[in-house]
């Protein structure tokens, strides 16, 4: 199966690209690795939540928001390369958590984008990765993703 009939098995739709919030592009390649933008939540042109994650959000939302970030991300990643068929490998993901100032389950929450990488593309979408907590995010979204593939 190709990581696009995964997606389809998962009843997933890539979305279109994210439009930048601000002076970047939502994916920059070099050689053979593409690194994404950092992606909030944002599904058909809006933030589908705000606030900090122990909080106004709890960390079971924001798992799921965080993979809400990664298909953004893909979509991105999609958008530099033409097919997800040609990810060789998901090098590495940073995920960025607004948190309540209690809060310490951020890799937990981040792993909401973690397994979908996995699910999507297979052994090649295991990865290194940092989870870090922060006072506020863009747009004060709950969470955000990047991530750096390498691609043939």
């Amino acid at each position: 199966m190709t990581p696009e009939d995964r997606i389809q098995a998962l009843g997933l739709k890539v979305p279109e690209v994210v439009a930048p919030v601000a002076a970047y592009v939502p994916a920059a390649r070099s050689g053979a690795l593409v690194y994404t933008s950092g992606q909030v939540p944002i599904v058909d042109g809006e933030l589908v939540a705000t606030g900090k994650v122990g909080a106004e959000v709890d960390p079971e939302r924001a798992a799921q928001l965080a993979r809400t970030c990664a298909l953004n991300a893909i979509a991105a990643l999609r958008a530099e390369v033409g097919e997800l068929s040609r990810v060789r490998r998901i090098v590495k993901v940073v995920g960025f958590v607004a948190s309540a100032p209690d809060f310490y389950g951020q890799p937990q929450v981040i792993n909401g984008a973690s397994e979908l990488l996995g699910e999507i593309f297979g052994d090649a979408g295991k990865h290194a990765r940092s989870a870090v907590g922060v006072a506020v995010l863009p747009l004060d979204a709950p969470v955000e993703v990047e991530l750096i593939a390498e691609v043939e």
